[in-house]
């Protein structure tokens, strides 16, 4: 398990380009690494969550589409800037309250817990296990060439952002593509993880509390 000093130094070296800043200047995140994780697949208490936070989105999208809830409109926007289709390439926060109604996906009991915060407080939200990043995490805007380890066809595969697409990184390439859009395998929470890192990202509609860089050990 990291140090609670490697921890601090994962945070604090953690970067956002002038070019995101530029594009999106009402963009916010707050990072937070945890250690000491208890690993496992869906459990009581996740289901519990996740059926509380499948309500609510029931419950908010009685009040009309998904695609104008404010924070979702924002990400749409800021999809756009990048050069993203929002219709064919959702945010997080949008894919997840889409599937609400239906079901919200069953994966581990981290990613359970993320994705349901996600919904009820309508933020995207990620997740990554810190044991498989290289170095600390940058938000840039790719140059195109990045690797981005994936599946296409249910198969192992390598693909590349696209140039001036707004990407999470590490050393070794691309960690989650169009801000919030989709993961990498490399670094998902597995059923093992047990240190991992959770970003969330805001822009304007969210409240600017501007909290402070956190590290946090369990």
């Amino acid at each position: 398990m990291p140090e609670l000093t490697a921890l601090r130094t994962v945070l604090d070296e953690a970067q956002i380009d002038d070019a995101v800043g530029a594009l999106r200047p009402d963009y916010r995140v707050m990072l937070l690494a945890v250690d000491g994780i208890t690993p496992g697949p869906s459990d009581r208490s996740s289901e519990a969550l996740l059926r509380a936070a499948q309500a609510a989105a029931v419950t908010a999208l009685r009040a009309g589409p998904v695609d104008q809830i404010p924070h979702v409109a924002a990400w749409r926007e800021a999809y756009r800037a990048f050069g993203a289709k929002p219709q064919r390439t959702r945010n997080s926060l949008e894919a997840l309250l889409r599937r609400a109604p239906d079901g919200l996906p069953r994966v581990n009991r981290p990613t359970d817990v993320y994705n349901a915060i996600s919904v009820l407080h309508q933020i995207p939200l990620g997740g990554e296990d810190l044991t498989r990043y290289a170095g600390a995490p940058r938000l840039v805007r790719a140059t195109g060439t990045e690797p981005f380890d994936t599946t296409a066809d249910g198969a192992p595969a390598i693909e590349h952002p696209e140039p001036g697409e707004v990407v999470w990184c590490d050393e070794v390439g691309v960690t989650c593509r169009r801000w919030n859009w989709r993961q990498a395998r490399r670094t998902q929470l597995t059923d093992d993880t047990t240190t991992a890192l959770f970003i969330l990202d805001a822009l304007a509609p969210m409240p600017c509390t501007r909290p402070p860089t956190t590290c946090s050990r369990t």
